[in-house]
């Protein structure tokens, strides 16, 4: 039976697909058009990504995975009306409701372009939360994988329904404000942090409505700095709580010829957090060690060894990074040490085209535990968009 309604769904995915495409979408705008922010190719109204690994951990056997395939549609109805949309197919295929693939919604907005400091976005969206959450395509990051920060600290990717504004307000200062859905804190975990709480736009409770938005400057030329704030009461399934929880991240990039520099810091804090693990632990019997803050932070170094044009690029980079889930905890609960994190990250990514990523990296993971021992991973991909 589940089987049966899984295969409906793709059929149903299939036939809109199918649809959008037979019509030929003659007004539509390219993605990069429809949201300059997401830094999307200049391609057409069809555009999207793909990227696949291959990873090799320690003593393990090599793993190869096709890990994103990601359709992304944009029409425009008007000057002033515009869509954008991105589907996305993980992991190859999706059998059921058993752990294999996984379909997402990650992006369905229309855009009202009021003028150029004010324009309407509502629909499903991505959280303007740091660096990677908004910009998850291969060719704009380095490393095979997303930064662990962008990944247990941050949820990448990370999105739900909502509405808000976004614009430029001149002198390279712009902006993106929602309001979304909550994140439910009974999903919450130890080793993961708040990265299940996302209710993705599926009939969401919205009992108390959460808050996020993003400040950008770019006004020095090659610098671009942000500012995130996420904040929302989100123990709705359980109301006896007082389970606010409130992300905020500071990032900054920076390119000067062919030096590439990047930073992160990122800070989660959740309220109430005593009562939480106690209330979940009453539900499963044993309480899951939720701390009330996280933390994490990196820095990434790159430099252009080949800097020619199109295939003949070549970057060399090293990135430091720093995640704790069990940064802080509440009273009369003991951090686990394992899932206080550090990691090195040293690779190549090499450009045959701009839109095209060759990846190769080695990954040295470690934890404070004493007990857990250190990881090393061996990394390769390829990524894509168009």
């Amino acid at each position: 039976m589940r089987f049966g309604r899984a295969k409906q769904r793709l059929r149903l995915v299939y036939t809109c697909l199918a649809a959008l495409l037979a019509a030929g979408l003659p007004s539509a705008v390219s993605a990069q058009q429809a949201d300059p922010e997401a830094g999307f190719p200049n391609t057409g109204p069809i555009s999207g990504y793909m990227d696949f690994h291959f990873n090799k951990v320690d003593n393990q056997p090599g793993v190869i995975d096709f890990h994103r395939f990601v359709i992304i549609l944009s029409h425009s109805f008007s000057s002033r009306l515009r869509f954008v949309g991105e589907l996305e197919l993980e992991h190859a295929f999706v059998e059921g409701l058993e752990e294999s693939g996984e379909i997402e919604l990650e992006q369905a907005y229309i855009d009202f372009l009021l003028s150029r400091r004010l324009n309407i976005r509502a629909g499903m969206l991505l959280m303007p939360v740091g660096i990677i959450n908004e910009r998850h395509e291969p060719p704009v990051y380095n490393g095979v994988e997303r930064p662990f920060v962008d990944t247990v600290i941050i949820p990448t990717t990370w999105f739900d329904a909502g509405a808000g504004i976004h614009g430029d307000l001149g002198r390279g200062v712009r902006y993106r404000a929602y309001v979304v859905a909550p994140l439910n804190a009974l999903e919450f975990s130890a080793e993961e942090g708040i990265r299940g709480g996302s209710q993705h736009g599926s009939n969401a409770d919205v009992r108390n409505v959460a808050f996020t938005g993003r400040l950008e400057y770019l006004g020095v030329r090659g610098l671009t700095l942000g500012a995130s704030i996420w904040t929302g009461e989100s123990s709705f399934a359980t109301p006896r709580l007082d389970t606010s929880v409130r992300v905020g991240a500071l990032d900054a990039r920076y390119r000067r010829e062919r030096l590439e520099l990047r930073g992160q810091f990122a800070h989660v804090r959740i309220d109430d957090a005593a009562r939480l693990n106690d209330s979940i632990g009453r539900t499963v019997g044993v309480p899951p060690n939720i701390a009330e803050a996280m933390r994490g932070f990196y820095g990434e170094a790159g430099y252009r060894v080949w800097n020619a044009g199109p295939a003949r690029d070549l970057v060399a980079f090293v990135r430091y990074e720093n995640f704790d889930t069990q940064f802080r905890m509440p009273e009369g609960y003991q951090p686990l040490k394992e899932f206080d994190r550090d990691a090195w990250v040293t690779g190549i990514t090499y450009y045959p085209d701009p839109d095209i990523a060759v990846k190769f990296d080695y990954v040295r993971l470690r934890n404070q535990s004493g007990v857990f021992p250190d990881r090393h991973q061996l990394n390769v991909g390829l990524g894509w968009w168009f």
